[in-house]
């Protein structure tokens, strides 16, 4: 049996960000478990979007200090040859005159405050910057200049590769089958590959994280949810010079962005279908749902009425009952630290959740502070419900 300073069950982007951020916080010795490969979960399923712009202030402010590491992520991790595949392409988001007006308008608002950069536009400047778009129905438009979208992949294997390098220890197509507890404590882990001992573990298990309460009793509320994404090919280009659309309008409130060349990557923020028990094979996709989300793009995007269906995917996202992870300790087992329910914001988050889980690892002061994500908002009442409702605007 091997002690261990710190065990990280998950090797996604946000446990390979928990492990690099360990070291550099000051762990010694820090081993990764992984029951398949490092990123190949629901990491390498994500849309890859960036963005501060969120109506809860705790996300504003986590995506905030994670947009300085994607946007210097070779400088951040030390290698001029580590790459997060960033595209700075912008993020427009518009809403038009209805019940999703005000909260955009507060939103939008709540960044400047906190020193991000958005811009209010006209729809003639919108148009500059999309035009390929349909933007007469939208009332407000707001737009990040600093946002765009990156590779979650590459993103994933660098804070591994770079923890690697720093002296962790990953172990991939290892299973987690018990977390040891005694009096109270935790002291390891029991795996497919034996027994591992640590007083410190962090669950960053993702839609399986309801691992947690078959083994500690303690009730975890995440469901795994499946979602669809198209690659649609249009008569026009949607240049990589384009940014990023969220359409508050749209039934699906819909999100866009270039998939390169004439195809546009396109999939709706809404409740998606939700999986009995963790699963993140590929799923079917209806040509209902297709014909769905083919219609509201073509309502924005007049000249993708004749779009083909280029690709298409499935995704899982983790979600909890008001569309925010779970961050933090878990009380009633001393020395198990969690990061689960990201509901499809944890590639978004990945950089500052490493961060803050390692600090809190450690007894570290968190640069965000961690009680409103913690379980007990749950039980008391206090849940994170963005203002757009149940999505993944948030």
């Amino acid at each position: 049996m091997e002690n261990y300073d710190a065990i990280v069950i998950g090797a996604g982007v946000i446990g390979s960000s928990v492990a690099y951020h360990l070291v550099k916080f000051g762990a010694g010795r820090v081993l990764v478990l992984d029951r398949t490969q490092i990123g190949a979960g629901t990491t390498s399923q994500s849309s890859g979007i960036l963005r501060t712009h969120y109506s809860v202030k705790e996300n504003v402010e986590l995506a905030k200090s994670s947009w300085g590491v994607f946007k210097n992520f070779a400088q951040y991790l030390g290698d001029e040859e580590y790459s997060a595949g960033l595209v700075q392409c912008g993020y427009m988001i518009a809403a038009p005159d209805g019940p999703k007006l005000a909260p955009l308008r507060a939103a939008l608002a709540a960044q400047q405050a906190m020193g991000i950069e958005v811009q209010l536009l006209d729809q003639r400047a919108a148009l500059e910057r999309l035009p390929i778009a349909r933007l007469d129905d939208a009332a407000l438009i707001g737009y990040e200049p600093e946002a765009g979208f990156a590779d979650a992949y590459l993103v994933a294997t660098g804070f591994a590769r770079a923890a690697r390098r720093l002296g962790v220890k990953i172990m991939e197509d290892v299973e987690v089958e018990q977390l040891l507890i005694e009096n109270g404590q935790v002291i390891g882990v029991d795996t497919s590959q034996g027994r591992f001992l640590s007083n410190t573990v962090i669950s960053t298990q993702n839609i399986w994280a309801r691992d947690i309460e078959k083994w500690t009793g303690i009730a975890s509320p995440v469901a795994a949810e499946r979602h669809s994404v198209l690659a649609l090919e249009g008569p026009q280009p949607y240049t990589f010079a384009m940014p990023v659309f969220k359409d508050l309008g749209s039934p699906g409130m819909l999100y866009c962005r270039s998939y390169g060349g004439n195809q546009m990557l396109a999939s709706e923020g809404t409740v998606g279908e939700t999986l009995a028990q963790p699963d993140n094979e590929q799923g079917d996709i209806s040509l209902d749902y297709i014909v769905e989300v083919g219609t509201q793009v073509a309502e924005r995007f007049p000249s993708f009425e004749t779009a083909g269906l280029a690709s298409s995917w499935t995704g899982v996202y983790d979600v909890t009952p008001d569309w925010n992870p779970v961050l933090g300790r878990l009380h009633d087992v001393k020395g198990l630290i969690v990061g689960y329910g990201f509901s499809g914001h944890g590639f978004k988050l990945s950089p500052g959740v490493g961060r803050v889980l390692a600090q809190e690892a450690l007894g570290l002061a968190t640069d965000v502070a961690l009680d409103p994500y913690s379980l007990e908002r749950f039980r008391n009442g206090k849940m994170l419900v963005g203002q757009y409702g149940l999505g993944a605007v948030s």
